[in-house]
């Protein structure tokens, strides 16, 4: 039996992944921020955490817990996170910082502070990164951002963790059937505004913000790919599931950046002048 703990377990990615390792018998501590959402956790059957995975007290004291339990951790899965939609300009430094603290920073914060219990066991990393990482849309920059930034860390905490016998491995999913659109929606939603510069273009951003749920790929089928790829006896570098996965990065790797661009610019409302 394995020790797995996942951040951002209220809904979505996190809750169906959760679900499918408590379901093989594995030991899982599942954190989310809200009070209600930890009471349902506990009240399914997990061991419920309450973590802001951007509060240094919080991550701590999880680690004292984690230590006080004894037998250390076998699978951390870095999963909080969420999609900040919208033109860059209109959002600026304070929601790309608001993006990067959760999708970005908490990915350190919430492995420096297991890394002993994950030492103990020769653990697994596993960060839910994003094909929006690879190929890059107009009014999503700030999240196509962190999911870049999420990969770049992924790679060097590999290599870094390597001496310890602590494997990493990367998620991108493509389109899954989760909330993620509606909340992002409710996102883009706060930055549409007809004082802005981009307010004639905010069917692209409504756009973009419901792209995600193109066709999704069910939950339920996504971790269970995420789950067969942690219980491998050597699990890969990177995994690529859910509808887009695949073909998005190709589409990012062979087709000329200038084409790339005027087909984006033209899906979400972005073709003509101001």
């Amino acid at each position: 039996m394995l020790r797995v703990l996942i951040t951002g377990c209220s809904s979505g990615i996190g809750r169906v992944l959760a679900d499918a390792f408590k379901v093989a018998g594995h030991d899982v501590w599942a954190c989310a921020r809200k009070p209600g959402d930890v009471a349902l956790l506990a009240a399914a059957g997990f061991a419920a955490v309450q973590l802001d995975v951007n509060d240094p007290q919080g991550l701590e004291q999880l680690a004292e817990r984690l230590e006080q339990a004894g037998g250390g951790l076998d699978v951390l899965i870095n999963n909080a996170g969420f999609g900040a939609m919208g033109p860059l300009l209109d959002g600026g430094v304070e929601g790309l910082q608001q993006q990067f603290e959760t999708n970005v920073f908490s990915i350190v914060g919430v492995t420096r502070a297991l890394f002993p219990a994950l030492r103990r066991n020769k653990g697994l990393v596993v960060n839910i990164g994003s094909v929006s990482g690879v190929l890059v849309t107009p009014f999503a920059g700030a999240y196509c951002a962190s999911k870049a930034a999420v990969h770049a860390l992924s790679d060097a905490l590999r290599m870094e963790l390597a001496p310890f016998a602590i494997g990493v491995l990367e998620v991108q999913p493509g389109a899954i059937d989760t909330s993620f659109a509606k909340n992002a929606s409710a996102q883009a939603e706060q930055l549409i505004a007809e004082s802005s510069a981009w307010w004639p273009m905010r069917d692209g951003i409504r756009a973009r913000a419901r792209a995600s749920q193109d066709n999704p790929t069910p939950a339920t089928a996504f971790a269970d790919a995420v789950f067969k790829a942690v219980m491998k006896p050597k699990p890969p570098m990177l995994l690529r599931y859910g509808n887009g996965s695949r073909a998005l990065p190709l589409l990012a790797a062979l087709v000329p950046a200038a084409l790339l661009e005027k087909i984006l610019m033209k899906r979400f409302g972005l073709n003509t002048r101001a």
